[in-house]
């Protein structure tokens, strides 16, 4: 079997997926799926220190690294050379999500053996299956990708045969990025179409586009699916808080406008896992949005596990800083103590030490 170093949290699942995990040799730090891969090597690092910055400053210091040349992130080209990978797992569809082009070029021409690259640019599901062809074609794993991909297509036939007997389509909005504000792109459109859904400012098989707040409004979407590039659902949840919430300023108080704001039907959800990333789980990513577009669809029926932790339902009352005593929190020798209710609502751990934390 090939030594193999991705560069790519994607890739990772789909070699893992066709039973290569054994071979994966080097991974980035993103690669977090499945949990035991977390062992390997890490190849790639970011080079910003995107855990401690908010969305508009993660946009203007991405921005800022382009226009200069620079990379976002950081490869170990010793560990690289050390490892001697046979095969790299890498992309060309996005500067921003993983060492793509030029910059991956370069550091293939620093080893003393060049290895096979496997370039994985997909920009629709159908695309996604592909790689995953490809991937198993060039380890011999071409049985198991071919039922990987027939387990998948399965599972999205089964949704849907679901979805033609919805009447009604409503308008949704899947929000790439919070602060400034960006339409989906690529495969996520059409999960939003599988779903159930319309979502007419997502760019279908094209990149995500930044997008005026005047554009949303007038779109008026009655889902808003939350689900910035790259963040799990804790990460997401906190991401909203400091945009929309109570002391958040700019033009950022529009979101209160939207009708799904207005009724209630606003989600944050788990985008790391099954929206952002091409590989198989995005079958999983239209089976949730689902769930939350078309909730009567599935009335009765227990959640499935991988979703328990997949989308929270956004609480705007919240947001807006309308608290209830001993709902909310509780006064305790003149200070405040938020309940663990609340801290669940509002879906993020602070890192304050709160004392029913329940992360």
């Amino acid at each position: 079997m090939p030594r193999i170093v991705s560069f790519l949290p994607s890739a990772t699942e789909i070699a893992c997926a066709l039973g290569l995990a054994d071979s994966i040799v080097g991974i980035t730090h993103e690669c977090d799926y499945p949990p035991e891969i977390k062992s390997k090597p890490v190849v790639v690092r970011n080079a910003l220190p995107i855990e401690t910055m908010s969305q508009g400053e993660i946009d203007r210091a991405v921005a800022e690294r382009m226009r200069s040349g620079q990379s976002l992130y950081q490869i170990d080209e010793e560990l690289l050379r050390r490892l001697a990978p046979d095969l790299i797992l890498t992309q060309d569809l996005c500067q921003v999500c993983a060492p793509s082009g030029n910059e991956v070029s370069q550091v293939i021409k620093a080893l003393p053996q060049a290895p096979q690259i496997l370039w994985l640019t997909p920009q629709s599901l159908s695309e996604i299956f592909e790689n995953v062809r490809e991937l198993g074609a060039a380890t011999g794993r071409i049985a198991e990708a071919e039922q990987l991909i027939a387990n998948c297509d399965e599972r999205l036939q089964r949704l849907r045969e679901r979805i033609e007997t919805v009447v009604e389509r409503p308008r949704v909005f899947c929000m790439e990025w919070l602060d400034p504000v960006y339409a989906s792109g690529h495969w996520v459109p059409e999960l939003v179409k599988l779903a159930g859904g319309i979502d007419q400012l997502g760019c279908e098989r094209g990149e995500s586009v930044r997008v005026r707040w005047d554009d949303v409004v007038a779109w008026d979407p009655e889902v808003l699916v939350i689900l910035p590039c790259g963040f799990n659902l804790q990460q997401t949840m906190q991401q909203i808080w400091a945009t929309f919430g109570r002391y958040a300023s700019g033009s950022t108080h529009r979101f209160f406008e939207l009708s799904a704001v207005k009724n209630g039907r606003v989600f944050a959800v788990d985008a790391n896992s099954y929206f952002a990333r091409p590989g198989p789980r995005v079958v999983e990513g239209a089976e949730l949005l689902a769930r939350l577009i078309h909730p009567a669809l599935f009335a009765g029926e227990p959640v499935p596990r991988e979703f328990a932790d997949a989308s929270q339902l956004v609480d705007v009352a919240l947001l807006r800083g309308s608290l209830e005593e001993n709902k909310d929190y509780y006064l305790e020798r003149g200070s405040m103590v938020f309940t663990a209710s609340y801290l669940q609502r509002r879906g993020y751990c602070c890192g304050s030490g709160c004392r029913h934390c329940p992360y």
